[in-house]
Order: C-alpha cells, then structure tokens, then sequence
C-alpha cells in the first residue's frame, strides 16, 4: 500500500477516508523532518533564555499563573497527559481514532508546535503497525481542544494507555514493545502538544461526511426508484425549472433524476395522464435533496480546512516567537457538523414521506402496505413505522450542539464549542437515514413489482437489480429485519451507488 506523506500537503477528502482504513500507512518526509527540529529549536532556545511561555514552564488553564521550576519541566508534561486522560463513554471506533491519529501526526508534522521528530516517529510506528489508541467517545467539551480523547491518544507514546491490535486491546507498553520502541519522556511542550487540537471532532465529522455524500446521491437514487413505482411525473425536474433558480445542490438533484429516468417506458407510459401534480416528497426532491448537498459541501469545506490547519497552542513561529491563540476552539467545526447534521436529517425526513406515499394505498394506487395479499400480510406496514421513528429521533440529534457552551476551568475557558457532541451528532444522523433510505428502496422496488412491469430508466434499472441481488422481493410476510439490514449495508458500502453510475455515469454532488 502506498504511503501518504503526513505534514507536507494538504490531505484531499479520498486520502483522509484511506486514512481511516486498516492497512493504511504513513510517511514523514525529510523536509516535513527538518521543519519540525526548527520549530524544536525554538522552543528549546527559549526555555534556555528564561522564557514565560504558556503550558511550556506554566501550568494550564486557571494556572497559567504558576510559573514551573525548569527542573519540574519534563514532570509537568507527562502530568498533564496522566491528569487529562479521563474520557468516558464507549471508545470510539477504530476507523475514528486511526483518523484522528494520523491528523494529530499531521498537524504536529506540519512544523508549529516545538515537538521533536522523535514524537512523530513514534506516533507513526504505532500507526504503520495498525496499534491504534482507545479513545473514549465522551469528555470533550472542543475549546481548548479535545482535551481528555487527545490525551488518551497520547499515553501509549509514553508506554501508558490502551491500544486496539486487531479485535483485541493491549496495553500501551506492549505496543511499543511490539514495533521495537520505548516510551518516550515527553520534554518541554510536547504533552500540551499532543491534546491541544480538534481532531476527534474533526476525524468524526470527516467520516460522517464522507457517508453523508453516499447519502445524498443514494436519496436521488431512491427517489427516482419511487417516482417510477408511483408513476409520478418527470416534468418537474427539467433543467430550464432550475436554471430560473440556480441553485447548484438544486441542479444537480434535477439533473441525476433526468439521468436514472431517461429511457424509462413507465415515463412514457403515462405522460398523457390527468394527474397535475405530484406530492411535495417527489416533486420538489431536486429543492429539498439540493438544499442537503449545498450543506454537506458547506461543512466538507470547513473540515478539509480544519484537517490541514495547525490547531495548536502555543504556536511557534519560525522568527522565534511563541505565541498563545485560540485556534483548538472548534467552533467553526462544531456549527459545520451541526448543519451537516440538519442536511442529513431532511434527507431522512422526505425519505420517510416517500414511503408513506408508497404504503398508503390512499394515495399510492398500489396495494396496501405493498402485501400481496393485504390483510392477511402486513407487508411493509411496520418498515414505515420504523423509518418514521428514526426520522423523529434524527430531528432531536439535529438540535445543534454549537449554540451550547458551558464554562470550564475556572472560568478561564468561559466559551467552549461542544464539537464532539455535533460530531457524534452527525454520526448517529448518517446511521439512522442510511436505513431510512434502505426501507424507501425495498419499498420503491417492491412497488416496482406490483406494477405494470415496463422497463424504467437505465438508472432505476441499475438500482433495482443491485437491491435485487442482496434482498428478494416480498412474496408474504417474512423476518424483514435482515433485510433491512441488507439495504441499510448496500447503501453505506457505496454499492448500490457504484451499481448506478457504472450503468449511466457519474451522479453529480
């Protein structure tokens, strides 16, 4: 597997997802290494001269006061991970904290934060071996960074902590021990180093994001599967209606759902119809699901920024000056992954809508509940019920974690980002409208098969043969929830969007 260089380019979207992956690996080359011993340099010629710097030879937070005996130096930095490490909740999984590693090295690679390339090449020894730090999932409030996770990343570099190896968990000692290493004693600047950043918040949301595009070219999918199955009308999505409001997510939508129907004889077959006018969910998709992908561009931009930004804190400088800022607060992270969280959550909301439309017989023209034998089969009754529960529980997720704030250390860090609660928001959004969207695709091809059997569009076509494959038509009622299950997968492991843009290119985001 190719190596990808950490702290020399800025990490496009496809190389962060790799990042993510097992088996992924990385490089620090020699320029990112003589950048780093620089700004080392700096700090160690300014703890020689007498130097008050923050978190270097003071204490954190309210006693940033204390001014720290340079004999007591190396104890203060290896304290300050022991007292930090205090994160609760279920670790997070290990395609989150194997991201947030690797953007720790990469934002430390980048050459602002005094840290020896010794610290790196520990941190990337780990990493290359697949010894991937437990992170707990909970006890970041993302102001002076994501203190308490970060810290639980950082102990196995000093032989202390947990570490995933496979399925298991080892301590962090055997870690170093398996790669050939020692623990480190940290010296001036590197614990604070190592916590003062937002990569939990960031590394969550990048990995929901990255799903979350899935999602919104799977919901054009699944609305063209149930506008062909409802005989709805493909009028509104022609492109001179959205080049009078250009919207580009709107475009976009409009144009994907002209590619999945082109072609389609169920189009044709009733283009003469006395129907004027389509509901709400498949009419105005392109505005809605458009809306969606505006949001999610929004927020990817701001997290690729955010992932090759030095978050630190101090900053050093290479003319020597060591300055205190601000830049591990993660608001700019928190209020992206709070709207990605509300995009999502539309995309489930007319999701649901759709298979109302497609259950209710009322409406529908199809057979309640889309049973073959209504009555005595309940068909996809409850598979409603449940998207509309997980629709309503994504509605109290997307309450944004960003206008929360809540004063800690003594007051000194009085304006705080919750990052991480929007984050792990925005994760728990995705998991619940990727099974949203998999009901709407068993049931938009289940109508499919209770309909006049015309040959759809080639993309509808694509989709409904890649549901197919995984799950079979609903003959009587059956134990559905593997089904779901089946759906839900198709849709998170890119396959059912793969499927489609082999068969008709690719859709646009």
């Amino acid at each position: 597997m190719t190596k990808i260089a950490l702290g020399d380019h800025s990490l496009d979207l496809n190389e962060l997802h790799a990042l993510s992956l097992s088996g992924s690996r990385v490089a620090l080359t020699s320029e990112v290494c003589t950048r780093v011993q620089a700004s080392r340099d700096v700090v160690a010629a300014a703890v020689a001269r007498g130097a008050t710097m923050y978190g270097i030879n003071t204490g954190f937070g309210k006693l940033a006061g204390v001014r720290i005996p340079d004999y007591q130096l190396l104890q203060l930095q290896r304290n300050l991970l022991l007292s930090h490490a205090t994160g609760v909740g279920a670790p997070l999984r290990q395609e989150q904290s194997r991201l947030a590693f690797a953007l720790r090295i990469h934002n430390l690679a980048l050459g602002y934060s005094g840290v020896r390339k010794e610290l790196l090449e520990q941190a990337v020894a780990l990493f290359n071996a697949d010894l991937i730090p437990v992170i707990p999932s909970q006890g970041s409030v993302g102001a002076s960074g994501d203190l308490a996770p970060l810290a639980h990343m950082a102990l196995p570099l000093i032989g202390l902590g947990e570490v995933h190896d496979g399925s298991a968990v080892i301590d962090g000692s055997a870690a170093l021990q398996r790669v050939g290493r020692v623990p480190l004693d940290l010296i001036e600047k590197e614990g604070l180093a190592l916590i003062n950043g937002t990569q939990i918040m960031t590394a969550i949301g990048l990995l929901a994001l990255y799903a979350g595009n899935l999602l919104a070219k799977t919901a054009d999918i699944a609305c063209a599967l149930t506008v062909e199955a409802l005989r709805g009308s493909e009028r509104p999505f022609q492109a001179r209606v959205h080049e009078v409001r250009p919207h580009e997510g709107q475009r976009k939508t409009a144009q994907n759902l002209r590619l999945l129907l082109a072609g389609s004889e169920v189009m044709a077959s009733h283009a003469l119809c006395n129907r004027v006018q389509d509901a709400y969910s498949l009419r105005c998709a392109p505005q809605v699901h458009g809306a969606s992908k505006d949001g999610l561009r929004y927020a990817l931009a701001v997290l690729l920024t955010e992932a090759n930004s030095v978050t630190d804190n101090p900053l050093v400088f290479p003319d020597g000056d060591v300055v205190s800022g601000g830049n591990f607060h993660g608001q700019p992270v928190s209020q992206a992954l709070d709207f990605a969280g509300i995009a999502i959550s539309t995309i489930a909301n007319i999701s649901e809508r759709r298979i109302e439309q497609l259950v209710n017989p009322d409406i529908s023209g199809l057979p309640p509940f889309l049973a073959k034998n209504p009555g005595l089969e309940s068909g996809f009754m409850i598979p409603q019920v449940v998207a509309a529960s997980l629709a309503s529980e994504n509605k109290s997720l997307a309450h944004p974690a960003s206008v929360d704030t809540i004063p800690t250390s003594a007051n000194r860090e009085d304006h705080v980002s919750m990052g991480v609660t929007a984050a792990r928001h925005a994760e728990r959004i995705v998991a619940n409208t990727a099974k949203v969207l998999g009901i709407e695709l068993l049931c938009a091809c289940q109508g499919l098969d209770l309909g006049e059997q015309l040959p759809p569009g080639a993309g509808v076509a694509a989709a409904y043969r890649a549901v197919r494959a995984r799950v079979r038509g609903l003959d009587g009622d059956r134990f559905m929830a593997p089904d779901l299950r089946d759906a839900e997968a198709l849709v998170l492991d890119g396959s059912l969007v793969a499927a489609v843009e082999a068969a008709v290119g690719v859709l646009a985001m």
